[in-house]
């Protein structure tokens, strides 16, 4: 892959080599060439800054090529820069246009894929020759279809070509013409860079990018741009021994996806979760215009008046800064490189972004990032990643036990608290744990900032042992209250759990207990959590050698119940009472809600008893009358059913009636017992 820099009429030197970097090009340096790849920053969002700095000779322009896929970010992120005194003219790239459009644009249109009979009808009037074995020449008239055949053989379509020659009209079969040669140099230039056109659609993966300065004499420029990248990652190892403090050394995976080798660069991993997105820049965006006709051919039609906000033209207005006096480039236009490890990085590029996204930046601070910066260049062949060390510090870690019975019902991990000691950040990832010259284990770590503490398990502790057992005590009531109808009972919660550890090993042991954590509920006695987490409570537990222990946590909560004793018909107010602490008044008040409630179920239950000899009686009335049916209606028979269901009929309203007055007393009851609850107050 190449760039050129061109200057006027004079060569600036050999072709400068561009390097495609995973989905990023950069420039790396050749005999001879000037401009160069000098720094290239990795982020973990998946994109990468890449930077080249060189020198051009008066009027020049760069050449680059990038894969199709990476034109969009090249448009939304590139930074030229001319460093001394020159400015930049304009940064060029082919149209995306799709290629029917590009193709119709043509004099000769080919986008349909023509025949070529429709093609040469195309260019009527076009002055043509056609070659052996028949000669002809003169303006092409055109190409007509007939229907031949004769006897048995079917009809079949065929093309003539019709030519005004000299001697008059000619025809001929077109498949009989050897060649056909366009003499009009306009109709043959459009029809071949048509199709020139349509050859390089083919070649889609590769497009050139033109950066044009302007100036006097050699100057520096550069370039900078963000594309997509692979994202970096890093591991590390942990050596654990007796005698000397813990080892950590961390590694930076980084990769080279590109068909070009890296050479001497200056590399960055930068760490965060900067916003990153895609937009397509590159494909040409069209504007629906409406299509008008003039009055006399169109019907009238009402239009839409919108609701006015302020003058149009003052909403759409955007500001201009003005230009810098001489029409130089002021310093904030030429502050535009951005430069991931210069400490001028904020003036450079700070002005100009902040005054951008200001608003989110006063209205939240995320994370942050931070950059590991690799203290001599790098050099990586092409199609091959590297493992650059990023930490190589002592460290400050404690060994401890970690039981979670979601981890394991029986045994505790091993693990141990990590202070990050090395004044770096500690980007995540996964670590090799070497205890005592052999490996251990494999644990992750999380982004750790420097100076904090983290808790990571890599093994399986067998040498202790630990059992849980949990219950729960029975509620403890408080406190009854009465007040206007509504009952409060304040009752205590008490959770146990119990651990009983057994450590077998010749050393002694320090366990952090993880248990889920029961945010409202307070710790009774001595027993508390070192940490809380936002599902977990952690305790520091210390186990001789050889030894046993026990520890018991106990939790508590106080929790107030609210029942209407009006409408809660199922309350035995007088069961509740027994359960804790009650007055003399509450007791006697219970006794009094229990006798009212008593009646109130006595008269309901003489209700019920009236509504089942009033379903008595109509059964019998209904067996009545079904017999009634079948019988004369002057025998004796049918006299007695008449006169029984009379007495029956009498009954039933009499049955009616004692159900309609126990419901008023019922109502009447219900009435009063609302109105004595509601002028309780008791403690």
């Amino acid at each position: 892959m190449r760039s050129r820099t061109r200057a006027g009429r004079r060569s600036l030197g050999s072709p400068l080599a561009l390097i495609t970097i995973g989905m990023a090009v950069v420039v790396a340096p050749a005999p001879g060439d000037e401009l160069k790849l000098s720094r290239i920053a990795l982020f973990s969002s998946g994109v990468g800054y890449f930077q080249a700095d060189g020198v051009v000779n008066g009027d020049a322009a760069i050449d680059l090529r990038f894969r199709n896929a990476q034109i969009n970010d090249i448009l939304k992120s590139l930074v030229a820069m001319d460093l001394d005194g020159g400015r930049v003219r304009a940064v060029e790239y082919p149209s995306r246009d799709p290629v029917e459009k590009t193709l119709r644009s043509f004099g000769v249109d080919i986008s349909d894929r023509p025949t070529l009979g429709v093609l040469l009808d195309r260019l009527r009037g076009v002055p043509v020759e056609i070659g052996p074995p028949v000669q002809m020449k003169g303006l092409l008239l055109g190409v007509e279809t007939k229907i031949v055949g004769s006897g048995d053989s079917r009809p079949v379509s065929v093309e003539y070509v019709n030519v005004m020659t000299d001697d008059g009209l000619r025809t001929l079969k077109l498949t009989d013409a050897g060649t056909i040669r366009i003499l009009d140099a306009r109709s043959e230039s459009e029809l071949r860079q048509a199709l020139l056109t349509l050859a390089a659609a083919r070649d889609s993966d590769r497009k050139v990018v033109r950066v044009s300065f302007s100036g006097d004499g050699k100057r520096r420029v550069r370039l900078g741009y963000l594309l997509e990248s692979p994202i970096w990652k890093t591991s590390y190892r942990l050596v654990l021994t007796d005698d000397q403090k813990p080892y950590l050394q961390g590694w930076a995976t980084i990769e080279n996806t590109t068909e070009e080798d890296w050479r001497d660069v200056r590399v960055s991993l930068v760490s965060g979760r900067p916003i990153s997105y895609v937009m397509d820049l590159y494909t040409p965006l069209y504007a629906q215009r409406p299509t008008e006709v003039f009055e006399r051919y169109a019907m009238l039609r009402s239009p839409d008046h919108a609701a006015g906000a302020g003058d149009a033209r003052e909403r759409m207005a955007v500001p201009l800064a003005a230009p810098a006096p001489g029409g130089q480039r002021s310093s904030r236009d030429r502050a535009l490189a951005v430069d991931p490890e210069s400490p001028e990085l904020a003036d450079q590029v700070g002005q100009t972004i902040r005054q951008s996204v200001r608003a989110i930046a006063e209205g939240a601070s995320v994370g942050e990032l931070f950059r590991y910066e690799i203290g001599s260049p790098v050099s990586l062949k092409r199609q091959q990643s590297a493992m650059l060390p990023i930490v190589t510090a002592d460290v400050e870690a404690r060994k401890v036990s970690i039981f979670n019975r979601s981890v394991h019902a029986r045994h505790p991990l091993n693990g141990l608290w990590l202070t990050n000691s090395t004044g770096l950040h500690l980007s995540q990832g996964p670590v090799t744990v070497f205890d005592g010259g052999t490996y251990a284990g494999d644990a992750k770590l999380a982004d750790i900032r420097p100076g904090e503490k983290r808790l990571m398990s890599y093994a399986l502790d067998l040498a202790v042992e630990v059992d849980l057992v949990e219950q729960s005590e029975p509620d403890n009531v408080l406190s009854i209250r009465i007040s206007r109808g509504t009952m409060r009972i304040r009752r205590k919660q008490v959770r146990i759990a119990e651990f009983s550890l057994r450590n077998k090993d010749a050393r002694p042991r320090t366990l952090v207990l993880e248990h889920p954590r029961l945010a409202t509920w307070e710790f009774v006695g001595d027993v508390r959590p070192f940490e809380s987490t936002e599902t977990l409570d952690r305790f520091n537990v210390d186990v001789a050698a050889a030894a046993s222990r026990a520890i018991r946590i106990v939790r508590q909560i106080v929790v107030e119940d609210t029942l209407v004793l009006a409408s809660s018909g199922e309350v035995d107010l007088a069961a509740v009472v027994k359960t804790g602490p009650a007055s003399a008044a509450l007791r006697a008040a219970a006794d009094e809600f229990a006798r009212r409630r008593a009646e109130i179920d006595r008269l309901r239950e003489r209700i019920r008893e009236s509504e089942r000899r009033a379903i008595v009686i109509e059964s019998d009335q209904q067996r009545i009358r079904e017999n009634l049916k079948a019988i004369s209606a002057t025998s004796d028979i049918a006299r007695r059913y008449v006169s029984k269901l009379d007495s029956q009929e009498s009954e039933l309203e009499t049955v009616r009636a004692e159900i309609m007055a126990l419901q008023a007393k019922v109502d009447d009851a219900q009435a009063d017992l609302e109105q004595w609850l509601s002028s309780l107050e008791i403690e």
